[in-house]
């Protein structure tokens, strides 16, 4: 029987968007995946900021692969006592899932600070490394990472100048996240994160002069 191919997209999805989604769908296509694991970190150790709570993100994903029957949200990292590594989590599916093959679906962000990662060889003999790329450029690894030669797949991405900090910075201001849909959070994700109200500044996050705290 051959290998199930199994892509694995870790992150703190917070909130999860439209540019997490088209990662994802470009990793099914491109690498032939038989399903993809959105793994959501529950402490992500290298994030200082508070994050939303674990079941509004787990929730938000839901929402957001709703639909593709090869994603499947994985929510042990959000359960699992202490830092979120990837290592973990790796040496758990290969134990769960022997006969597997992995790609960790990475940016090229993430992929270049990978020797700041907890037992990083490691990761590069658990899995298949899938990089996105900026448009028209090779993805760079850090010299210690590519003197291992690494088994990478580039992923070819549209450009789209997405991210959850921006999504973030709105809704503290004061914005609503139905305003950003669909271009950047889906409909269903928008009404979650304004039916909870999340990312929007609280008293206990406000200062001496009612200024919303810095995350």
């Amino acid at each position: 029987m051959t290998a199930a191919r199994i892509g694995l997209y870790g992150g703190s999805f917070d909130p999860p968007h439209r540019a997490h989604l088209t990662l994802a769908r470009t990793a099914l296509e491109q690498l032939r995946l038989d399903e993809l694991l959105w793994l959501p970190a529950g402490r992500p150790w290298q994030k200082a900021r508070r994050l939303a709570p674990a079941d509004d993100r787990a929730a938000m994903l839901r929402l957001l692969i709703a639909g593709e029957p090869r994603f499947a949200l994985d929510e042990r990292e959000l359960h699992r006592a202490g830092p979120s590594y990837t290592i973990d989590t790796l040496r758990e599916l290969r134990a769960e899932r022997p006969q597997a093959r992995f790609f960790l679906v990475l940016g090229q962000d993430q992929y270049a600070g990978l020797p700041t990662w907890r037992d990083w060889p490691a990761v590069l003999e658990a899995a298949t490394l899938a990089v996105a790329g900026r448009a028209g450029e090779a993805v760079h690894a850090a010299p210690e990472v590519a003197a291992r030669s690494p088994r990478v797949e580039r992923l070819a991405m549209p450009p789209m100048d997405l991210s959850s900090s921006a999504i973030r910075a709105h809704l503290a201001a004061g914005g609503t996240a139905r305003e950003l849909a669909p271009a950047m959070v889906s409909p269903e994700v928008a009404s979650y994160i304004d039916s909870r109200r999340l990312y929007r500044p609280t008293v206990a996050d406000s200062g001496a002069h009612g200024a919303p705290a810095r995350s």
